[in-house]
């Protein structure tokens, strides 16, 4: 088959790409290729989807599909009105976050949306769900629901991770093994998490996309408890020191951020606003053939990869820092 993937150079992109070439497909990427170029066996055709002409140079070749993972709303719906003649298919990776409530366990693809963001462009992450149900919402309107896949991934992991979520964990259990140094974490045993490997997404996405499999798909991890994947990670990090549990309450006093950035715990969410967000009914994807590797997989290469950074970030997306995790320690202790 012939697939367009509209990126292809960064994370996910880069292994859906990788799916599509193992499993033998003719792959063109569109994209800038400013700070990474396509795989080998890939073609690469550069251009930026800012402009108007952005699709000239591959208007008129026909496509069996369309990959799209774009956050921007202008991007989708001028994706999808340029290639709507050329193109079978057009897959459009959106995301759970999409979801208007965060609060109840284990919805399907049926629950309600945000509403659509208006602009063209999404200038915050506050925005984000906003912008990708109106690029969902594009898709669909150009393409109709029997040429459209729409895939809402959950929380995507493994090696590669550079918003440093997924890899915080192992490697902070593997850096207090080395030190014999304790680790602090959230107190909430109820709190659910659904972590998919980027590989058996990518994988996912191109298999169905070749089989022309239609519809909206929530495609998430299995759901684990956060206190099940921060053990797994222990394990994975070989630690068997001490474990220092703070409470949800006393974490957002001293300014510990939720989820991931600055000074935060990664995964970890206040329980009374997102006790769903991490369990997600993913059973239409896994019938439709999805499958996920364990959770201690994921990390254990993910921790390897981690490992191997070469530099290391000096600034992490996501976590404490080392000076963070020994002043929490010692206000907990006093």
């Amino acid at each position: 088959m012939r697939l367009l993937i509209l990126g292809g150079t960064a994370w996910l992109g880069s292994h859906l790409v990788e799916a599509a070439l193992t499993s033998g497909h003719e792959v063109t990427c569109l994209a800038r290729g400013t700070t990474s170029d396509a795989r080998p066996g890939a073609k690469l055709v550069r251009a930026d989807r800012n402009l108007p002409n952005a699709y000239d140079e591959v208007i008129g070749q026909h496509f069996d599909a369309v990959i799209d993972v774009s956050r921007q709303p202008g991007h989708v719906q001028g994706a999808s009105l340029a290639l709507s003649e050329f193109c079978n298919t057009f897959v459009f990776v959106s995301s759970a976050s999409v979801y208007a409530d965060h609060e109840r366990l284990d919805q399907d693809e049926r629950a309600a949306v945000l509403p659509p963001l208006r602009a063209q462009v999404m200038e915050s992450m506050d925005q984000y769900g906003h912008a990708k149900v109106a690029c969902e919402q594009h898709v669909l309107a150009t393409f109709g629901a029997n040429r459209t896949f729409i895939v809402r991934a959950g929380l995507i992991g493994g090696p590669g991770d550079e918003s440093d979520r997924t890899g915080y964990w192992p490697l902070r259990f593997a850096k207090a093994a080395e030190s014999g140094r304790p680790v602090l974490i959230p107190d909430a045993p109820e709190l659910s998490t659904q972590v998919i490997d980027v590989r058996d997404l990518a994988g996912w996405i191109i298999n169905r996309a070749c089989a022309a499999e239609m519809g909206i798909f929530n495609a998430t991890g299995e759901t684990k408890s956060l206190e099940e994947l921060i053990e797994t990670a222990r394990v994975v990090g070989a630690h068997d020191g001490a474990v220092v549990r703070a409470s949800s309450a006393w974490l957002l006093e001293q300014g510990v951020a939720p989820w991931m950035g600055h000074r935060s715990l990664p995964l970890w969410l206040p329980m009374e606003d997102h006790a769903g967000f991490g369990a997600r009914d993913s059973s239409a994807a896994v019938k439709a053939g999805l499958s996920r590797r364990s959770l201690e997989a994921t990390l254990r290469d993910t921790l390897h990869w981690e490992l191997s950074r070469r530099p290391a970030p000096a600034v992490r997306r996501a976590g404490l820092s080392d000076v963070d995790q020994a002043s929490l320690l010692a206000a907990l202790a006093a």
